[in-house]
């Protein structure tokens, strides 16, 4: 058996800041999926905010249920009985240019990029794509970036009360704020205080969240 090939991530530098424009609501997610659907096919429960009008309102409420520990109005799309994201028709999305953010902002390139990976035996899709993904680190830029990346992954293992809701409740979203808090552990010899990084992460989720509502104002 052939082993897969290796995919080409793109240089470290740049992906992180498209990521970080994706996760503020800026932009899109970029992420050269080439056909690949394994997040769509993983038995992943899709969140969806309030302020996500024009999504909702292309998704039958039956396929919706209030998402747990969250304010009224937020609500997950759960998975077909094959673990199928309902809005998947013949390897397609059917309502992709109303996708929810949620979709709109996932790279599972997240993963290589902080050193996680999924844990549930269902998410063995993603894993075994985002195994694939090699960054490219051609300047010094790159390589300080990692580095940061590698150094929050660690003191938000440390510090897990940092995470929104107070504990990571997938490997997805700790290292999406791994990514998010980055930025506090660059070109520094000590680390920043848990006060500081819960300010960097507070911040980006009130980013995202402007930017969700400006987007539906528009």
């Amino acid at each position: 058996m052939s082993t897969p090939a290796d995919l080409p991530a793109g240089d470290f530098a740049p992906w992180i800041e498209e990521m970080l424009g994706a996760i503020r609501g800026e932009r899109a997610s970029d992420v050269p999926c080439d056909g690949c659907t394994a997040c769509c096919t993983s038995s992943q429960f899709v969140h969806i905010g309030p302020d996500e009008v024009d999504t909702l309102a292309h998704i039958p409420a039956e396929l919706l249920f209030p998402a747990p520990r969250m304010p009224r109005g937020h609500v997950l799309m759960g998975y077909d009985e094959r673990g199928h994201c309902p809005m998947l028709v013949e390897g397609q999305c059917s309502i992709y240019e109303h996708r929810p953010t949620t979709c709109r902002t996932y790279d599972c390139r997240v993963f290589p990029a902080t050193g996680l990976e999924p844990t549930d035996d269902d998410k063995s899709g993603i894993a075994e794509r985002a195994q694939r993904w090699h960054f490219s680190y051609p300047t010094q830029a790159d390589g300080d970036r990692q580095a940061a990346v590698n150094a929050a992954v660690g003191f938000l293992r440390e510090h897990a009360d940092l995470l929104p809701g107070g504990i990571a409740t997938s490997e997805t979203q700790f290292a999406v704020v791994a990514i998010q808090a980055h930025a506090m552990f660059l070109g520094r010899r000590a680390d920043p205080s848990p006060q500081q990084v819960r300010v960097e992460i507070n911040s980006f989720r009130k980013s995202a969240r402007s930017n969700a509502e400006g987007g539906e104002k528009a």
